[in-house]
């Protein structure tokens, strides 16, 4: 048997000198004894793939609510196509394997029904209501830590999942550089680690690339109005030049493939060059230095122009808006009808309402959070249509 030891030892002798490494991991909130087989960033990336939290994310949207169709993106889906990429990318920098793994999955938990626009939706009934307790406002990646912190109950020895320091730094520092506050126990202060830069990137590369995809299945985009667009063009053309004999549909496939690959390897070669520059040597170096993990300048700019086409092209596409200010209407409504009436709460939230009444905002964001797509609708339709049944 291949034990803990023997991983930690390849580590060292393998993973670049700036990878963090398992075996100098800060630990748990809560010790515990150490796994003979498995490192802790292993168990770490275990822990969210079996949590509660994790399996709702097959109802909650990236993009096309659920019931819209079986084929397009979840918010599940997504973060499995995130973990894939940062993996690659993380292997070929010499990065952490395991923690970029762990960082990836985890990286969505906090997110509400209805993908950003439910988070919207709360921030803004959570900032608007009295009495100004925490949370003034809701965090996707504040509440992903609190889910992981507090929220899971899978354990007897302590509340959440006890995840080690560098998974639950990455998490608060998602998508933030250094910044955020009111993360407990964590120095946001410094840069995250290149594996939580990695994890980042790559939910960038996967969110723009299967929003095309997606959005070319549903009919809300064209080819003809993605020709516009460098990026696309320029791999379009390119698989045209390989495939002359494939039809528009396709060649879909293989144009999002390539512009995958384009955009890893361009992540690749910038951050290795990032990293040589700034000669960072440990995971503390990188804490200390600029952001390492990005696109090279020329490449950034056309990557904003494919963007700024998806948010005026998609996202705001009259489809999507409806559904994202129906959404909104949804979590809103709900949100107030709770706390209003918190005796309609699911008994369990009912009685933490009742052990503290201070803390009613907060359990009712967790609560309304926690949601995903189909539940938040049958609620709403439980709470507010005459005839439903309750």
């Amino acid at each position: 048997m291949i034990g803990r030891h023997e991983i930690e030892e390849r580590e060292r002798q393998t993973l670049a000198p700036y990878a963090m490494k398992a075996a100098g991991s800060r630990g748990r909130a809560h010790p515990e004894p150490e796994h003979p087989y498995r490192t802790s960033f292993q168990r770490d990336r275990d822990r969210v793939i079996h949590s509660t939290a994790f399996r709702r994310l097959e109802y909650k949207t990236q993009v096309f609510v659920n019931h819209e169709g079986d084929y397009y993106r979840t918010r599940l889906t997504h973060t499995i196509e995130v973990a894939q990429i940062a993996r690659s990318i993380a292997r070929a920098l010499g990065l952490n394997e395991d923690l970029t793994e762990a960082v990836s999955l985890s990286h969505d938990l906090g997110h509400t029904p209805f993908g950003h626009s439910g988070q919207d939706a709360l921030n803004a009934i959570v900032a608007g209501c009295e009495p100004k307790i925490e949370p003034t406002r809701f965090e996707h990646n504040r509440q992903s830590l609190r889910i992981v912190d507090l929220l899971e109950r899978r354990y007897p020895e302590f509340p959440g999942l006890n995840l080690t320091y560098e998974v639950r730094e990455s998490i608060a520092k998602h998508a933030q550089g250094s910044g955020g506050t009111g993360f407990p126990g964590i120095d946001v202060s410094t840069r995250p680690l290149l594996e939580a830069q990695v994890a980042d990137a790559s939910d960038s590369i996967a969110y723009d690339n299967h929003d095309i995809d997606d959005g070319l299945k549903s009919g809300l985009l064209t080819e003809e109005d993605l020709e516009e667009v460098e990026l696309w063009g320029g791999a379009r053309a390119e698989i045209r030049k390989r495939y002359p004999n494939l039809s528009a549909k396709e060649s879909r496939i293989p144009t999002v493939r390539f512009l995958i690959d384009q955009e890893v390897t361009d992540l690749v070669n910038w951050t290795t060059a990032r990293i040589r520059e700034t000669r960072v040597d440990s995971p503390e170096a990188v804490r200390t230095a600029p952001l390492l993990a990005g696109f090279s300048p020329e490449f950034s700019k056309r990557r904003k122009a494919l963007q700024a086409f998806l948010h005026q092209r998609l996202y705001g596409h009259w489809r999507v808006r409806r559904m994202q200010i129906k959404a909104e209407r949804f979590l809103r409504e709900l949100f107030m009808a709770y706390y209003e009436h918190p005796d309609q709460l699911p008994s369990e939230y009912r009685s933490l309402v009742e052990k503290d009444p201070a803390q009613k905002k907060r359990i009712i964001t967790d609560y309304v959070a926690g949601m995903t797509d189909r539940y938040a609708q049958e609620e709403y339709q439980k709470l507010f249509h005459p005839f439903e049944r309750v």
